[in-house]
């Protein structure tokens, strides 16, 4: 019982990890536009497959091809990483300017409307492209179960929680100790005053939407050799993503991540114990949270002045 416990912990460190690293892409676009891609699902979904057709053709197959797990090297997914990263962020800088900035700072929610619409034209052109059935994607470490305590812990999930919290850990100290992130916080806390100090607004915007596009794919690619990569598995992951950052505090990027590893324990825990109440005990802690806390647990409460 004792190393079942383990492992779900373990388990639900790795799937909080990526909870958290999405969470943190709604908490940047949200502290600086008030705006959300809702279509950051299907964000998920491009990664994992732009991240496995770099290795597809790494490796000297087409699209459609499948993998070999000596195929997947470190070095090569390394790069498949890198490249995921620069395309996702383009295309989140595509989202932007089509999808959000003809509606910024207009009544109403059209945006939603808008990136909605954008996830799903990515999604029907991964479909169009990779067709319905999942992809298999080996991890570069290997399927070797690594026994730890007693408990059986997949290699790839070890790298997901490593990759994740060090770019965790890196934005922090980015948002918190460098020039660009007292910007980043300068736009979050008022446009208007930073542009009076002198901060491109726009450039910060764009930069934004660039970095939560780019978390989402590498998300997309850290979870695809553990659930395989598929044109539906973005959703539940975003929707729970999204749910981490209300746990946690939408305005506050800690706890957004406090809120992902809390909703991928909980969920490796009550699954151990009943599988069918996973989702369940999930909403069950957002509901009793926003009663207690309706801010979140780290968020900070709004005070409207009259």
């Amino acid at each position: 019982m004792q190393a079942s416990i383990l492992q779900a912990i373990f388990s639900g460190l790795a799937l909080g990890s990526i909870y958290s690293l999405v969470a943190l892409g709604f908490n940047i676009t949200y502290n600086t536009t008030k705006t959300f891609n809702f279509g950051q699902g299907e964000f998920l979904v491009a990664g994992a497959f732009i991240g496995v057709s770099v290795l597809l053709l790494l490796a000297g197959h087409d699209l459609q091809g499948s993998l070999e797990i000596a195929e997947v090297t470190l070095a090569r997914y390394g790069l498949s990483m890198v490249t995921t990263f620069l395309l996702m962020g383009a295309l989140g800088v595509l989202l932007y300017y089509t999808a959000v900035r003809p509606f910024f700072g207009k009544p109403g929610l059209a945006w939603v409307m808008s990136t909605i619409g954008f996830g799903i034209i990515v999604q029907n052109i991964a479909l169009a492209i990779w067709g319905p059935s999942p992809m298999v994607m080996p991890s570069p470490l290997g399927n070797d179960v690594i026994r730890i305590g007693g408990a059986g812990v997949l290699p790839q999930e070890i790298l997901v929680l490593c990759i994740s919290v060090s770019l965790m850990l890196c934005l922090d100290v980015i948002m918190r100790k460098t020039r660009l992130g007292k910007a980043v916080r300068a736009v979050a806390q008022s446009g208007p005053a930073a542009v009076l100090m002198g901060i491109n607004v726009t450039a910060i915007i764009v930069l934004a939407f660039i970095v939560s596009s780019s978390l989402a794919g590498i998300a997309g690619l850290l979870i695809a050799p553990i659930t395989t990569a598929s044109v539906f598995m973005g959703l539940t992951l975003a929707l729970k993503a999204f749910s981490a950052a209300i746990v946690g505090g939408l305005s506050n990027p800690r706890g957004c991540m406090l809120g992902g590893f809390l909703l991928g324990l909980l969920e490796a825990m009550v699954g151990l114990w009943q599988a069918e109440l996973r989702e369940i005990s999930i909403f069950l802690l957002i509901i009793f949270v926003l009663v207690l806390k309706p801010e979140g647990l780290l968020g900070q409460r709004l005070v409207e002045k009259v």
